[in-house]
């Protein structure tokens, strides 16, 4: 016997290296719930999040702290329904909803995108002009062409991996506040004791935030990619299928989904801090776009800060763009029938890369429009408050029917914080129509 191998030493240094392999592996345990959460804060989001902080200053943090749990639980809930199922949201909502009023939905929900995709590309084209003083248009057509491409001519694991490392240029955004001198006090005081007008303004940002963060595309999109996953792993079947997986798999799906997340909030408070250190700091309260963000921080946190910034909306939009077209396209596709998904060529899934490519081509066509950006985001987010409604509850009936989802419905928790997320989605929604 090998007295080395047997030694407590030797011992030791398997368990370290194993920890050392665990941790290793956890990003490889991320995907679709990082993914989502990173292509959340898209330049629009960029937008909003700037908005409050150069409006209000520290006094909307306290919303990250509402949003968190909500947006988790009922991201968590689409992972499920797509792993537990082997089928995608729209096809599962088709179980419990007319067909007229699911497509409705989509249709709406298509809408929304499109807007989004325009603005994001317009965000995209200023930034790189702002960057590198060449003109925005072409940027603007290349932006949009690589994401098309990108969908349609490489492999789903080729593509995901490349989604997943780009969600590293998120930390641009934390980088920011080491040049930019934040009031940590008042921050703090912004969490757990903001202060702000209860009028018109304050609510629209509150609602704007709401929209941007818990968005349906995102819904669409994680629940996909779940079924995208069970497709490209030869031995991974659907939980109802497979139960011996589940162990497995639903720790996968909390930790991709709480960190996804994470991720998301953090780039959002880095966001907030950062405007409400500079821009409110100089009395800078309104924000037309993303780009103008990154103009206005260089002479008030200096160059670097500026192309960080700037570097961040060309990397979140590109992060965002094939989530916005994606998730549009599989909830059409599920909805009607079709062939769908990433792994297939585009002669093999027609319908599915059609939506694909229309939806940028009319973003991009929305983007050199006379259409104001930020009053086509405004009605965007009007759109997404209302078609989150019932589309989550949806998801919520989905999630706990045995029917359905075997013995895997959504535990006890689960439930609470996404009938939480629908009711704080529904009061969103009417708050558009009072104020």
């Amino acid at each position: 016997m090998n007295s080395r191998v047997d030694s407590p030493l030797a011992a030791t240094e398997t368990k370290l290296l194993a920890s050392r392999w665990r941790r290793a592996a956890t990003f490889e345990q991320l995907g679709p719930g990082l993914i989502t959460g990173a292509a959340d804060d898209d330049p629009s989001g960029i937008a909003t999040y700037s908005q409050a902080g150069a409006q209000f200053g520290y006094n909307m943090l306290w919303t990250m702290l509402l949003t968190y749990p909500l947006m988790t639980a009922i991201q968590l809930v689409s992972a499920q329904i797509g792993r537990v199922t082997g089928c995608g949201l729209a096809r599962n909502l088709g179980d419990i909803l007319p067909k007229w009023s699911v497509l409705g939905l989509v249709g709406l929900l298509f809408l929304a995108n499109t807007i989004n995709i325009g603005a994001n590309l317009a965000a995209m084209g200023a930034a790189a002009q702002l960057s590198t003083g060449a003109p925005a248009l072409p940027f603007t057509i290349g932006f949009a062409v690589i994401s098309v491409a990108l969908q349609m001519f490489f492999s789903y694991a080729t593509y995901a991996r490349y989604l997943k490392w780009l969600t590293l240029v998120l930390l641009a955004y934390v980088a920011v506040l080491f040049v930019a001198e934040v009031d940590w006090l008042a921050a703090a005081k912004g969490f757990v004791m903001p202060e702000f007008p209860l009028n018109g303004d304050s609510f629209t940002v509150i609602v704007a935030i709401l929209g941007t963060t818990i968005s349906p595309y995102l819904f669409f999109w994680q629940s996909s990619q779940e079924v995208e996953e069970i497709e490209q792993d030869g031995r991974a079947e659907p939980l109802v299928d497979a139960p011996e997986q589940a162990g497995r798999e639903m720790r996968r799906m909390r930790i991709d989904t709480f960190v996804g997340m994470a991720v998301s909030n953090a780039v959002a408070i880095s966001i907030i801090l950062s405007t409400a250190a500079t821009l409110h700091g100089a009395g800078k309260t309104e924000v037309t776009s993303a780009a103008d963000v990154a103009e206005a921080l260089r002479p008030l946190a200096g160059d670097f800060a500026f192309f960080i910034f700037s570097l961040g909306i060309i990397g979140t939009g590109l992060l965002s763009l094939p989530v916005l077209a994606g998730s549009a396209a599989y909830a059409f596709g599920e909805a009607q029938g079709w062939e769908c998904g990433l792994e297939n060529k585009p002669w093999e899934a027609v319908g599915f890369y059609s939506v694909i490519s229309v939806s940028v081509l009319l973003g991009l066509g929305i983007g050199f429009s006379q259409i104001d950006p930020i009053q086509a985001l405004f009605w965007s987010a009007v759109i997404n408050g209302f078609v989150a409604v019932p589309i989550m509850a949806g998801m919520m009936i989905v999630a706990t029917r045995r029917d359905q989802m075997g013995r895997f419905t959504a535990s006890a928790p689960v439930r609470i914080f996404g009938w939480a997320a629908t009711l704080v989605m529904a009061l969103a929604a009417a708050a558009m129509l009072i104020f």
